[in-house]
């Protein structure tokens, strides 16, 4: 590989790594919010996340003249694709991130009691934060990371995610059924922290990109 290649590739990755950085740390950001009902921490939330479209476009514009200027060979070219889909993802899970901190600091100044659910909502949340953890202690030590023991610690935290949001789903439901004047705001409460299972399952698909980069094989991602 040219150095100039590889320079390119050390400046992509670092992109890629800042940009997860700041939706992990919007992410905890949050979690702290959400324990606290906390105005000034939602806001920042918001804020760390305010210029991830255009750091998304620098990364996509960086991906593409690389493969322009240097042509690169099989093995870099998996490198290539699998970068650009990871940022499409990426900015998925900040855009999510973002959704919830504004849907949730809503539900904590709603009249709705939270207490019931908020163990589960804190576990749901910290297990999305642990994926994203794990993908970027990968990325921080691409030289020597094991990737497939990267891919089943991110499998771990989602299939953990499924359960705790199963749980929250049937307490929120049996909630709804009730049918009082709340009931509209549990319907709006699950659809905020599907948010965060979906997070958990687009952090699943970086892990597999990050697989297939080092490995080949098919691109299987969730839709």
């Amino acid at each position: 590989m040219l150095p100039k290649y590889q320079n390119k590739i050390s400046e992509i990755r670092q992109m890629i790594i800042a940009i997860i950085e700041q939706i992990a740390q919007s992410s905890q950001l949050t979690l702290n919010a959400f324990e606290k009902c906390d105005e000034e921490h939602f806001n920042k939330a918001k804020t760390q996340l305010n210029t991830l479209q255009q750091q998304a476009n620098a990364l996509d514009n960086e991906i593409i003249k690389t493969f322009a200027l240097f042509g690169p060979e099989a093995h870099e070219l998996r490198l290539m694709v699998a970068y650009l889909k990871m940022n499409g993802e990426v900015v998925r899970i900040g855009e999510g991130v973002v959704k919830y901190t504004r849907r949730m600091f809503e539900h904590c100044k709603s009249e709705l009691d939270l207490t019931p659910l908020r163990p589960s909502i804190i576990m749901l949340h910290k297990s999305t934060i642990n994926s994203l953890e794990h993908i970027l202690k990968c990325f921080n030590e691409i030289e020597i990371c094991d990737t497939n023991e990267m891919y089943r610690k991110v499998m771990v935290e989602e299939s953990k995610n499924d359960d705790i949001f199963a749980v929250l789903e049937k307490d929120i439901m049996q909630q709804i059924t009730r049918g009082d004047d709340i009931s509209l705001e549990y319907v709006k409460i699950l659809g905020t922290i599907r948010k965060l299972e979906r997070s958990c399952d687009r952090s699943v698909n970086i892990a597999k990109l990050l697989v297939f980069a080092e490995k080949g094989g098919e691109i299987q991602i969730y839709e």
